[in-house]
């Protein structure tokens, strides 16, 4: 079994979460936003919404579900860092929080699931 980095198990998931994005007919508006506060994988928006994203790539052998690992601490991040994003950029549309799960073989990375958690918190 080859070894991946984390961090290249995170962008190969982030890959993978934008183009499920795309093909749900999203507009990638940023990728790994970073302020004070934290950073935001993925800024998208539809019709409707700005949606922040929080990407969780996992092994499928992994024994902690990703959408585990974005716990309230890490959530509160994410508001603070979406309210510094949403002060830079106006908008007339609702903002959503949304977890992304991304599932891949630990052997070579290939996707096998991607679980799409829409209002995941606020």
């Amino acid at each position: 079994m080859k070894k991946f980095s984390t961090q290249n198990i995170g962008e190969t998931g982030e890959e993978y979460a934008v183009n499920f994005l795309k093909k749900k007919k999203y507009k990638i508006l940023e990728r790994n936003y970073r302020k004070r506060y934290g950073e935001i994988d993925i800024i998208a928006e539809n019709k409707n919404h700005i949606v922040f994203v929080e990407v969780k790539t996992r092994h499928t052998d992994s024994m902690i579900s990703a959408a585990d690992a974005v716990n309230r601490q890490k959530q509160l991040k994410i508001i603070k860092t979406a309210s510094l994003y949403l002060a830079e950029n106006e908008t007339e549309k609702f903002c959503r929080f949304d977890v992304c799960e991304v599932y891949v073989n630990a052997d070579n990375l290939k996707l096998v699931k991607i679980n799409y958690i829409e209002g995941a918190f606020e």
